[in-house]
């Protein structure tokens, strides 16, 4: 159905028709078109056009068809009408008659396809802001738990000076607190009304136009009806925010992808952002942030699109403003979905350390260093410089970094070279040196980290019992600390079996941390496959699952819980206490069968009392 056709004697072309419908796509905005309709509706009862009972049947009847279209009874791109807005009409007509064609009295599709797309805009920053606060909330959880750690950092892609793993972390955090920031602000632009605008010269009905904008929640109704109708403005904003995000995106991707080749070796990115080759089974693909570097052509083809639509655009409004949904919706979509996947990849991420450090070491960045140092002897700093040259060729030559090089080797070049060099020499010292607000030293990027916690808010943690869909996450956490001889490995079909057994412990919608409570047939019970991510340790997690096993066994009515650990401490600062190994059950002792160490055991046994009413035992097998 039409909204136009009576001024034609013949119908439009199969063509035409399809060229022209806009349905296909702008059905995303029927919920925006009926919320705006329910204001309009209220609006013209003010007016005088609808009595109260019209209004109040035109509203239940808007209602039930939100809600038919939330819960899937409708299919609306079936319909043969021509966009969003005469598909809601149709539906209403069908059953409300000529009240519904009351509705459109005095609104054009004009400021209402504008209303629409304001209101969808709007809900879709505030999902785009959240989503940019997790992906900092996650980058800065990275940061924390590896602010000890050194690597290179480039100018050039050439090894330049050493800096902190979190002070990266941190400028990534600065570039979506931008992102972040310029959405808030496109919100404040955005958040007028053109609704009463007309097609473009405004209405003749009395229509109070701001109180029409508070009720849908905008700041205030547009004042020009010309610009109202055919501003887009807050479309390009949105375009552009998210082309600039979606840069900062693909700069985070692409150093993710050199960090971990096996050039680099810094990072280990998780199996679940991974993926691998039909052909060579060694490989490990970082597809995830491949994709994520390679949908940027798509949102920046998006912005550029709707600048060459507008330039030439008269007022007030023309159908060429109908190609400014399908670019944003996608874009905005394209967004959302990197955004997301870049905060699975910060989850995923582990650092290797050692190879961070070395590759720090060769950068031979202490030569800048150890100029300073001479001139601190007296030598200008000129000839300092060559010096210290010098000793980059010699260190070169030997394949070592300067601080390995002997006394007697260094003082060739200097004889004021003394043993006091060293300590400047060291990564550290090169690090925290640069203590300034900025700086990669240790005090700033601490109290960075600080104020971006407070900022940010601390991310709250749930402890809850395990689903199936956990699997992957708990199977990766078992196999990685299997792997460094701290648990027992598990298969795959076991921990299927024994999902109810499992507590995991969930962050920003990420399983970090997880631990089972096994019960034996005899009564005997278990605790078994506690670990922690590597990028979540020093939160308390840890503590929070014991915790949380120990009410379930207290539930349960056991009575003693053994610990048999590597990690005594941990688990004596939570109130277990030593007991000798000879008085395990055999039926825990089993799984010593599986253990790479079962002949030199170093594990630990602790026991925690529960109450003294039920004799039952459990025994926790595990490390914190």
């Amino acid at each position: 159905m039409a909204l136009w056709g009576g001024r034609f004697q013949a119908g439009s072309s199969e063509l035409f028709k399809a060229f022209n419908d806009s349905l296909p796509f702008d059905h995303i905005l029927v919920q925006q078109d009926i919320q705006g309709s329910i204001g309009w509706s209220k609006a013209i009862q003010q007016a005088g056009v609808l009595t109260l009972e019209e209004q109040q049947k035109l509203e239940q009847a808007l209602i039930d068809l939100s809600a038919k279209v939330a819960n899937g009874d409708l299919d609306i791109t079936a319909s043969s009408a021509e966009d969003v807005h005469s598909w809601v009409e149709a539906e209403l007509t069908e059953v409300l008659g000529d009240i519904a064609r009351k509705l459109h009295t005095g609104r054009s599709r004009n400021d209402q396809v504008a209303t629409d797309l304001r209101l969808w805009s709007r809900e879709q920053l505030d999902v785009l802001i959240d989503a940019l606060n997790t992906v900092q909330q996650k980058l800065l959880t990275l940061a924390e738990n590896n602010k000890d750690h050194i690597l290179p950092g480039y100018t050039h892609l050439q090894r330049a000076q050493p800096i902190r793993f979190a002070h990266w972390c941190l400028a990534y955090i600065e570039m979506f607190k931008r992102d972040s920031s310029r959405l808030v602000d496109t919100r404040k632009r955005l958040n007028q009304s053109p609704l009463g605008c007309g097609a473009l010269a405004g209405t003749t009905y009395p229509i109070d136009r701001e109180e029409l904008a508070q009720s849908l929640g905008f700041d205030s109704a547009c004042v020009n009806s010309l610009d109202a109708v055919s501003d887009r403005d807050f479309v390009l904003e949105i375009l552009f925010a998210a082309s600039t995000s979606m840069m900062h995106l693909s700069r985070f991707a692409e150093d993710l992808i050199f960090f971990n080749s096996g050039e680099a070796n810094f990072v280990t990115l998780g199996d679940q952002v991974t993926s691998g080759s039909s052909l060579m089974p060694q490989k490990k693909n970082p597809d995830a942030l491949e994709l994520i570097r390679g949908k940027c052509g798509r949102v920046f083809g998006a912005l550029q699109g709707l600048l060459v639509t507008l330039k030439g655009l008269p007022l007030a409004y023309n159908k060429d403003l109908q190609e400014d949904k399908e670019g944003l919706f996608e874009t905005v979509a394209q967004w959302h979905t990197c955004l997301l996947m870049a905060g699975e990849v910060v989850s995923s991420i582990e650092l290797n350390s050692a190879a961070c450090q070395k590759a720090a070491r060769e950068g031979y960045a202490n030569a800048t260093e150890l100029a300073d140092y001479l001139v601190s002897k007296g030598v200008p700093f000129r000839t300092a410089h060559e010096i210290s040259g010098e000793v980059v060729l010699y260190a070169l030559a030997q394949q070592e970094p300067i601080e390995s090089l002997r006394l007697e080797e260094l003082q060739q070049f200097s004889p004021l070279i003394e043993e006091d060099v060293y300590p400047i020499l060291e990564l550290e010292y090169l690090v925290d040196k640069r203590n300034i607000l900025g700086g990669t030293g240790i005090e700033p990027v601490s109290k960075i980290i600080a104020e971006y916690q407070h900022d940010l808010g601390s991310a709250d943690y749930l402890v809850r019992d395990a689903k199936l869909t956990d699997l992957r996450a708990i199977k990766k956490l078992v196999d990685y600390w299997a792997g460094k001889e701290e648990n027992l490995p598990r298969a795959e079909d076991e921990l299927i079996k024994s999902i109810r057994d499992f507590a995991v412990i969930e962050v920003n919608g990420q399983v970090c941390a997880c631990a089972a409570l096994y019960i034996y047939s005899t009564g005997l019970a278990e605790i078994r496959s506690l670990g922690v991510s590597t990028n979540y340790q020093g939160k308390g997690y840890g503590k929070a699952l014991v915790d949380h096993l120990l009410a379930r066994a207290k539930d349960l009515a056991l009575h003693k819980i053994l610990v048999l650990t590597r990690k005594p401490e941990f688990f004596a600062r939570l109130g277990f206490e030593h007991s000798a190994k000879e008085k395990l059950p055999e039926k825990v002792m089993k799984d010593c069968d599986l253990c790479p160490r079962q002949d030199n055991c170093d594990e630990t046994a602790l026991l925690f009392y529960l109450n003294d009413k039920n004799p039952l035992e459990i025994s926790l097998t595990t490390v914190a």
